[in-house]
């Protein structure tokens, strides 16, 4: 016997692939590209004051960048598709028609 038509098929999304990639509550790449920028801060200077001054800079971008991936973890993304827009679309049928 066959199932009544009127039932619905489940199908389980397991969270993990439709989380967005974060590292310490924020967008991955960022909180990477950083923690190198502070790394090479820390290592061409070598200095104590700019070891503090690296980590320092790091903590608060690492809390900014906390800050915007609570308010919206795709935010990157969505800024840059933003800066990649048009200022103005001309109003034509197709983008290959002759002027």
């Amino acid at each position: 016997m066959s199932e009544p038509a009127s039932r619905l098929q489940r199908v389980r999304i397991h969270r993990a692939l439709s989380r967005p990639n974060l590292l310490l509550g924020a967008d991955r790449e960022l909180v990477l590209l950083t923690g190198l920028a502070a790394i090479i801060l820390i290592f061409v200077v070598l200095t104590p004051a700019s070891a503090a001054v690296g980590a320092a800079i790091w903590m608060v971008v690492v809390g900014l960048l906390r800050m915007i991936g609570r308010a919206d973890p795709l935010m990157r993304r969505v800024y840059l598709r933003h800066i990649r827009y048009r200022p103005f679309y001309r109003p034509t049928a197709s983008p290959w028609r002759k002027y």
